[in-house]
Formats: structure tokens, C-alpha cells, sequence
């Protein structure tokens, strides 16, 4: 919507669609239930309109309530869509391949596609219910990869918020992260090594579109002890492999069978 005075605003009832989103992303941590005074809490609302936010979406189905505490957690309508995108993006023919990966390499094999300043795992052994599914881009393997090869219009590392250090090896200035990211273009993977946690380390790689962006990204994860120098290029060798298969698998049938349309 366009005023006379030529200021470009949201068209009416879009800041309630947003305060709804905003009510969803308060569970991604995966932590326990939330009332609705944790919701406003978390979003800067007053109570009674993080409570009549998280009424409209309970009434839809996307946030459920428990009887007994009267807070809220994600509901089905969160569950059907999640697993209706699964299906779509064909991430069901990824998992035998992260199963085999990791069963060929003794390590933890993932799949993950960017989300705003997050790597989001979407398929692999970290996908646990204990376990939240985001993971910062700057610190990991994974986000490293997704940043440096981006889908058209995605903001680059600049655009980050504040660099967190969770270790001291954690990459926090964004003109080193800039580097770092054309190294791993130049090398073709990213190495995370004690940088989001220390004693892990994780070599991922891009599942490239025929357009050149990373659609995913594919990650080993390990111990140095076992993937240690000395076979970093055998563990890199394991994870190009089945990055090239996933590229075809997860296009869809169609494109799979006119490669001009997915190009």
C-alpha cells in the first residue's frame, strides 16, 4: 500500500500475520512448552496480545494447549505442513543415503538448507527430539557451505547479526568470515574444526542446482581423532559422493527427466 505522500506501508492486518509468525518461531529451540506470558516475554507484547495470538493459532491447529498447564506447544496443523514440505523437497530419498554415509564413515551425516541466519538441519543422524535443528551459519560447517553458495537474493555474511563466539576458534569478525568464505568456494567444502564446539569437526560440502547455488548442504561430522589430517581428503572424497547423488535425487521427477528445465 502506497500513500499520498509516496510511503510504502504493509497492507492492513499484516502486522498481525507477523506477530502470529513471530509466535511460531518462539518454539524453535526445541525447549519445553510456552505460556503466554513466556510468548509476550519473549516478544516485547503485552500478555493479553501474546494470549490472543496464541488463541487464533491454537483455534487453527498450529499451536496445541496442555489441559493441565494451560501452555502451549506446536500443534498438528505445524506437524502436517512439516511433513508435507518433507515429502515435497523429497527429503525422504535423502535419509537411506545419509544412513549409508554414515555407515561407510562412522560419523554423523546431515543435510541442511538455510534459513535466514541459521543452517536448519533437515535430514540426518542430528535430527533428534532432543536436539533443536538450527545451527548458526558462522560457525559451521554447514552454514559455511550455504554461504558460499547462495540462492539468488540471499544476504551475504555482512548482513549477519553479531558474530557469537562459542569457542575461541570461532570465526567473529565478518571481513575474516568474508575470507574464509572464498577459501571455501576456491576448495569446493568448508571445515569446521572446534569452532561451534570443541573436539568436533565437520567437513561439509554443497548439493549444487544446475543454476550453481547450494541447495543444501551435506556435513560429516566427527571426532579429530577420526577424521583426523591424515584422512580428511578420504572423508571429503565420501561426502562429494553422495552429495552427487543427492543433486539428482532430490530434483523432482519432472526436472529429472528434462534436464533443460532444471538448468
Amino acid at each position: 500500500m502506497t500513500t499520498e505522500a509516496g510511503i510504502v506501508r504493509p497492507p492492513a492486518g499484516a502486522q498481525a500475520v507477523r506477530r502470529a509468525l513471530d509466535v511460531l518461531h518462539c518454539f524453535h529451540d526445541n525447549g519445553p512448552d510456552l505460556s503466554a506470558s513466556d510468548l509476550a516475554r519473549r516478544l516485547g507484547l503485552s500478555t493479553s496480545t501474546a494470549h490472543r495470538l496464541a488463541r487464533t493459532l491454537l483455534g487453527a491447529g498450529f499451536l496445541e494447549q496442555d489441559a493441565r498447564t494451560a501452555r502451549y506447544r506446536l500443534g498438528p496443523a505445524m506437524t502436517e505442513l512439516g511433513r508435507l514440505s518433507y515429502h515435497q523437497r523429497g527429503l525422504h530419498l535423502a535419509a537411506p543415503e545419509l544412513s549409508d554415509l554414515a555407515e561407510r564413515t562412522g560419523a554423523t551425516a546431515d543435510l541442511a538448507l538455510r534459513s535466514g541466519p541459521h543452517a536448519v538441519i533437515v535430514a540426518g543422524g542430528s535430527v533428534t527430539p532432543k536436539v533443536g535443528l538450527r545451527r548458526p551459519l558462522h560457525s559451521t560447517a554447514l552454514g559455511k557451505v550455504l554461504l558460499a553458495w547462495p540462492r539468488a537474493g540471499e544476504a551475504g555474511p555482512r548482513s549477519l547479526p553479531p558474530l557469537y563466539a562459542f569457542t575461541e576458534r570461532t570465526i567473529v569478525e565478518p571481513p575474516v568470515l568474508t575470507a574464509e568464505l572464498a577459501r571455501v568456494r576456491e576448495a569446493g567444502y568448508a571445515l569446521n574444526d572446534g569452532e561451534s564446539a570443541l573436539g568436533v569437526r565437520t567437513v561439509a560440502v554443497p548439493v549444487l542446482e544446475r543454476t550453481g547455488y547450494a541447495r543444501f548442504a551435506l556435513a560429516v561430522r566427527a571426532t579429530p581423532d577420526l577424521i583426523t589430517d591424515a584422512r580428511l581428503d578420504w572423508y571429503l572424497a565420501q561426502a562429494r559422493a553422495c552429495a552427487r547423488a543427492l543433486e539428482v535425487l532430490l530434483l523432482a521427477p519432472s526436472e529429472r527427466r528434462d534436464p533443460e528445465r532444471a538448468g
